[in-house]
């Protein structure tokens, strides 16, 4: 119907030979230099034509009919109680401080059609909103005599504006609406391939407005997810029956879609809820064992084996310590899994291992290691009472509360890993209802503690290893310096809150401490005395020599030699518009697996000089601290845990995300794939 109006529309302008025409010429306000503004009109038979023109600087947009999140969108008031039909054109969306906005940038040019009976004057006032770090209000005066002889191209640049304009069809004839769950889901399909489609949401009956949209397509299919909230922010109770209206784009086209949405599919769900938490739980599984073989924890599984070779042959001892271990990860997992409910209820950001954006909590962790590696030095012991020992040995064993606390322990080391499976079970527990999120940290707690566990019911695996002997001071000595390494790597993320001068000499000040523990107080004898001293000095005359000549390099040196962009929404789609592929990378100084991934791949000469490549853009965000925008671009993809990779292209538009541990040929293989 809006294509036959059109057609209607420019043969009535192409027949009126007496038309009179009237423009303002460019106007612009004292109170907003960042705008400029022009209104041409031309006289029909019984109604005006109208043009709305709006140029901005760089960096700064106006608004679509929707603005969406926030906004408001251009309006003119008329002298003479006239009303106008306004035609929109496409529009882009904008993503600010997690709000999602819909409007233009640079310039627009608005066609409408205006009813009234003005005579030769046309007065009214345009209230033109105008926003970058701030926003600005303003009103233009319009004034139009259609006397006064005007420039006659009106007609051409009519119809040039109203060729810009969404059609009713063009792109796809098959398309629905439902809600599923708290999402507005879209399906569609369309003849040939989709190409790069985006849509753009009018509110819906309610005050409901669809939120920024997740979009995948394959092939001719395509699929539309935007979570819908009422003007309360709630989830709305239905939507079936109501209308909705969109603009979607592909392959350069538009089309205006209204629709009533079908009916809600919340029915359906269960079913496809239990396979889902059912694969979730068996990754939950995975990734919490694999999380014994992170570098997070290696320190204390060898505290556990020291006590292991220290209980000898005694295999009640060893079943009831690995049972206490055990026991103390899952009552972690569970304090864990209390937290997370807490931030979800309170709405607060959540992410796995955000605890180590805190500086209190690193340094609670600094003390902590640091004390283990003292005792594994055996400077000290440590004593409990007789009433408390003699209780602990009632119930099994005197190591029971120790081994409970190791469990704990590695279960708070173990938190800024990101083992594989791990993301994807962590994901989907944030993301789920409370129930559900609760069963996702109770698998993997028992995840992890399925090797304890195992020991634990088969106590005579411990007869495997070698008997005791002297090399054990050799082993126990490795495994306090092991130690006393995670805490010094601990210290070296306060560089973050206090700056590279007092993190690194609280390094040296635990170098020194260590040292002459082990001097004074350690045992004074064999290979893993000197072994120990020599480490300790030459750590701390390194960390002296460093003070001494420059700050300590900063972990934004890693990788040094790619080209790094700060990491935007917006930064991902001028590279898009430009062809080019995008390498996204979001990690954190406390993030051993972002480590492993630098000096693995990203430091590697072949991989820089493919990020290095002119139609390459390499984004990174750092997680260090906290950062809103960070943790919504992460919610956004339904990602709650770092490292981070995602790779952009004319090949992969959508986006491909990576497996937590990264590998060369597959990141090669992926920038490739996105060169289309």
């Amino acid at each position: 119907m809006l294509n036959i109006f059109r057609g209607l529309l420019l043969l009535l302008l192409a027949c009126v030979g007496t038309a009179h025409a009237a423009d303002t010429g460019w106007l612009t306000s004292p109170q907003n230099d960042h705008a400029k503004i022009r209104f041409q009109a031309e006289r029909g038979q019984d109604r005006l034509y109208g043009l709305l023109t709006v140029e901005l600087q760089s960096g700064w947009k106006t608004y679509w009919r929707s603005p969406g999140e926030g906004g408001v969108a251009p309006e003119i008031h008329w002298k003479n109680g006239e009303k106008a039909q306004w035609y929109w054109p496409v529009p882009s969306r904008f993503d600010i401080s997690g709000l999602t906005t819909q409007g233009y940038h640079n310039r627009v040019v608005i066609p409408m059609i205006i009813t009234g009976n003005p005579g030769d004057v046309l007065d009214g006032t345009l209230t033109l909103s105008t926003c970058s770090n701030v926003c600005l209000l303003t009103d233009y005066p319009l004034h139009l005599d259609f006397n006064q002889p005007v420039d006659g191209q009106f007609q051409d640049a009519f119809e040039q504006a109203m060729r810009t304009i969404p059609a009713e069809k063009g792109i796809s004839e098959d398309l629905a609406a439902h809600l599923e769950g708290d999402r507005l889901v879209i399906t569609g399909t369309t003849a040939g391939t989709w190409r790069s489609p985006e849509i753009y949401f009018d509110p819906m009956d309610g005050g409901i407005i669809p939120g920024d949209p997740s979009i995948k397509m394959h092939g001719a299919e395509l699929v539309v997810s935007a979570p819908v909230t009422d003007e309360w922010g709630e989830k709305p109770a239905t939507l079936a029956g109501k209308t909705l209206s969109f603009v979607l784009t592909s392959d350069g086209k538009a089309q205006q879609t209204t629709l009533t949405v079908g009916a809600d599919q919340t029915a359906n769900a269960p079913d496809a809820a239990s396979v889902s938490i059912m694969q979730m739980l068996l990754f939950a599984l995975l990734g919490g064992f694999i999380l014994n073989l992170m570098p997070c924890v290696l320190p204390v599984m060898g505290m556990k084996l020291s006590a292991v070779l220290h209980a000898g042959s005694d295999t009640r001892s060893i079943r009831l310590r690995f049972l206490a271990t055990s026991a103390g990860i899952l009552v972690s997992f569970a304090l864990l899994a209390t937290m997370v409910t807490a931030l979800k209820l309170t709405g607060a950001a959540l992410g796995w291992g955000i605890q180590f954006q805190n500086p209190w909590f690193i340094g609670l962790m600094v003390a902590v290691t640091f004390i283990f590696a003292l005792n594994l030095f055996g400077t000290f012991a440590v004593l409990l009472p007789s009433s408390m020992v003699g209780r602990m040995a009632t119930a099994g064993g005197n190591g029971m509360l120790g081994s409970f606390f190791e469990g704990m322990f590695a279960t708070l080391l173990a938190t800024p890993c990101s083992a594989p499976f791990l993301g994807t079970a962590v994901a989907f527990a944030l993301g789920a209802p409370l129930q559900d999120l609760w069963l996702i940290f109770i698998a993997l707690g028992i995840g992890m503690a399925i090797p304890w566990l195992l020991v634990a019911l088969l106590p005579k695996t411990a007869a495997l290893l070698p008997r005791p002997g002297r090399w054990m001071a050799m082993l126990k000595t490795i495994l306090a310096l092991m130690m006393l390494a995670s805490s010094l790597w601990l210290a070296s993320l306060l560089s973050l809150h206090l700056g590279d001068r007092v993190s690194d000499m609280v390094i040296l000040l635990l170098a020194i401490v260590a040292l002459v523990a082990v001097l004074f107080t350690g045992p004074r004898s064999g290979a893993s005395f000197y072994l120990a001293v020599i480490l300790l000095t030459g750590l701390g005359g390194y960390q002296l020599r460093g003070l001494i000549q420059s700050p300590s390099a900063s972990s934004t040196e890693a990788s040094a030699d790619i080209r790094w962009q700060p990491l935007s929404e917006a930064a991902i789609d001028q590279a898009l518009a430009q062809g080019k592929r995008v390498f996204v990378d979001i990690s954190a100084d406390w993030c051993v697996t972002c480590k492993v991934n630098e000096m693995r791949v990203l430091n590697q000469p072949e991989i820089v000089a493919a990020l290095n490549a002119p139609d390459v853009v390499a984004l990174r965000g750092d997680w260090s601290k906290p950062s809103a925008s960070i943790a919504a671009f992460l919610q956004k993809r339904n990602r709650y845990a770092i490292p981070f990779n995602e790779i952009y292209g004319p090949g992969q538009p959508e986006g491909e995300i990576l497996s937590p541990l990264l590998d060369q040929q597959t990141l090669l293989a992926a920038l490739k794939h996105a060169k289309g």
